[in-house]
């Protein structure tokens, strides 16, 4: 498999988990969303907005690559987050809106690059200004693996709520070969 056929369903994977785990979220209370649990995020509704966070930083850097400008526009258009642990949504509701609107953001975007796209690096500055220039691929695949890590966490803190969320591996998309 291409490492762009491996982003797209990434892509996939991670629309869909985040379904999930919006879904298995507003299953708990408001208090239960919002309780310092003691996690690096603190609570359910902090890890989410993390996670759309580092969405956003990412994905803003990405949009001024030039073939992703026009998919990535709306990020373009979006204040940079001040730190990892802004609150960007105070309610599940409003978070979900954002984190659909996302999603389908990605899945256009990674169904838009190419393989040439990949061999590029970008230049971007960190939280405190520092600049890298890193293989696009590479921050691509951080991207994603960040949702991953932090989903993770979120999982934990609902099953502390009663909460299952159910499988999370990512070989239920995968296809059979021949398919």
């Amino acid at each position: 498999m291409s490492m762009l056929k491996q982003f797209i369903l990434f892509a996939e994977y991670n629309q869909l988990m985040n379904e999930r785990i919006l879904s298995a979220s507003a299953r708990l209370s408001d208090e239960e969303l919002n309780k310092d649990n003691n996690a690096f995020f603190k609570s359910v509704l902090g890890t989410l907005n993390h996670v759309l966070v580092g969405d956003i930083i990412w994905l803003k850097r990405f949009s001024k690559n030039l073939s992703s400008r026009k998919v990535l526009s709306y990020l373009s258009k979006l204040e940079r987050p001040e730190s990892l642990n802004t609150i960007l949504f105070n309610d599940l509701d409003s978070l979900k809106n954002e984190r659909v609107k996302i999603d389908e953001i990605i899945v256009q975007w990674v169904n838009g690059l190419s393989e040439t796209d990949l061999k590029e690096c970008i230049t971007y500055r960190d939280m405190v200004g520092d600049s890298y220039n890193k293989p696009y691929s590479s921050l691509i695949s951080h991207l994603f693996l960040h949702q991953v890590h932090h989903r993770g966490q979120a999982t934990t803190l609902l099953s502390q709520y009663g909460e299952d969320f159910g499988e999370t591996d990512l070989i239920e998309i995968i296809s059979e070969c021949g398919a």
